[in-house]
């Protein structure tokens, strides 16, 4: 395998989800399986995670026919990670109703030789000693891209700055990054972080979009307006797929290239919550993608 495939190291989980819309039973999830499907769509991906022997294997096979190499999700004795969640009315808030880590909780990877030369490398949302030593196991990776959550801002900050010092960006959302920092405003939130050592910072904002803090400029996409959400889980791992699929075919990352990567960590972000799990992502086209692209463009630009 070559030095282009995107490489992202995450969770692949088992999620039972109850949305206004309806409810699902033990559906494929997890960040490394989100940021595949999304990203799949414009870049090769090599997805590193472990499974129980309670997973349905199977339910993957159309990313591996997607060019998902899923080599590297190991299936282990055990159970897998499982979570159940319920959303409110308008998606206004989100009760976790049970998390099993099973074989997840002692998740720590060997590398595989072959992959620690990929370019762009995406460290999904799990335990930041764990994102350290997959990172320091890789061989000089161009782009290095983060995610975090509340729970490890509050039970593992020490550990999360010293990743941090390490990353390229670090992708957060609104919430996360005002308790990160204990500031309110995102652009001096998203300066505090770039001194603990990413030179850039995405904040995502849910429905309303996304913003991008360079060290000197910044960019705001906002969300796409949308017929119906049927679940909002895994969008932000599907905006970073889209995000790095984007780029993983770039040699340099320009200004030009973030603000481009932004649009489509959108779009992608869009089609994952018009379904449960997966699906709708499994089913657009390069051309679904890129008139979602053109619907953007038409709703942001003006002369």
């Amino acid at each position: 395998m070559d030095r282009n495939p995107l490489l992202v190291v995450g969770s692949v989980a088992l999620d039972s989800i109850k949305t206004p819309y309806g409810q699902v039973e033990k559906v494929v999830g997890g960040s490394a399986v989100f940021f595949s499907a999304a990203a799949c769509a414009m870049s090769p991906v090599a997805a590193i995670g472990v499974v129980g022997e309670d997973y349905p294997m199977e339910k993957l096979e159309n990313l591996k026919e997607r060019g998902v190499d899923l080599t590297e999700i190991k299936q282990i004795a055990g159970s897998s990670f499982f979570w159940s969640g319920e959303y409110s009315e308008n998606f206004e808030s989100r009760e976790t109703l049970v998390t099993e880590l099973g074989v997840f909780e002692e998740f720590n990877p060997l590398i595989p030789q072959r992959l620690t030369d990929s370019k762009c490398l995406f460290l999904g949302n799990i335990h930041p000693t764990v994102q350290l030593n997959v990172l320091n196991q890789m061989h000089e990776p161009q782009l290095v891209v983060c995610d975090t959550m509340n729970y490890w801002i509050d039970q593992n900050k020490e550990e999360l700055l010293k990743l941090l010092q390490t990353v390229d960006i670090l992708m957060i959302n609104d919430s996360e990054i005002r308790e990160l920092t204990g500031v309110s405003n995102l652009l001096k939130a998203s300066r505090i972080v770039q001194s603990m050592g990413p030179e850039s910072v995405v904040v995502k904002k849910g429905e309303h979009g996304a913003i991008f803090f360079g060290m000197d400029w910044s960019f705001a996409v906002p969300g796409l307006l949308l017929d119906g959400v049927i679940d909002p889980t895994g969008a932000g791992d599907s905006f970073a797929g889209g995000f790095l699929g984007y780029l993983s075919g770039k040699q340099v990352f320009s200004h030009e290239h973030y603000r481009k990567a932004m649009v489509y960590g959108t779009v992608m972000g869009s089609f994952a919550v018009e379904s449960f799990s997966i699906d709708r992502l499994e089913m657009i086209s390069k051309q679904d993608i890129f008139d979602r692209v053109s619907e953007l463009k038409k709703l942001t630009s003006f002369e």
